[in-house]
């Protein structure tokens, strides 16, 4: 079993930048696949990136593309999210997620074996 806990989260200008942390405990990451997710006030949850588990792999939902960046420690066992350029469309609660297989950005299970809880990131305009 993997415990994700995730934080950082919090209010942010628009234009600004934040960075969200994934810490795993119960296993090591090394061998998953790993990503991040955000769900909208009132709509789905949605695929935001991914990191292979060597980090030598990314994919990226085209709305962040260039503003979002995912990297990894495997030794520290810990997942980031950097968010640049924010923008008030990007309010969400933000989840960490793991995967003994491979993350995808297709619903409703996205490939995602260990759900982290949330935190909410808030831009404000």
């Amino acid at each position: 079993q993997v415990q994700l806990v995730v934080s950082g989260g919090g209010l942010v200008q628009a234009g600004g930048s934040l960075r969200l942390s994934c810490a795993a405990s119960g296993r090591t990451l090394g061998s998953y696949d790993m990503g991040w997710f955000r769900q909208a006030p009132g709509k789905e949850r949605e695929f935001v990136g991914a990191i292979s588990w060597t980090g030598g792999s990314t994919d990226y939902a085209d709305s962040v593309k260039g503003r979002f960046t995912i990297s990894r420690d495997n030794a520290k066992n810990t997942l980031t999210l950097q968010m640049n350029s924010l923008k008030p469309e990007d309010t969400a609660v933000f989840y960490c997620a793991a995967s003994t297989g491979h993350i995808t950005a297709i619903p409703p299970n996205y490939g995602v074996t260990y759900w982290g809880k949330g935190t909410l990131v808030t831009v404000s305009s």
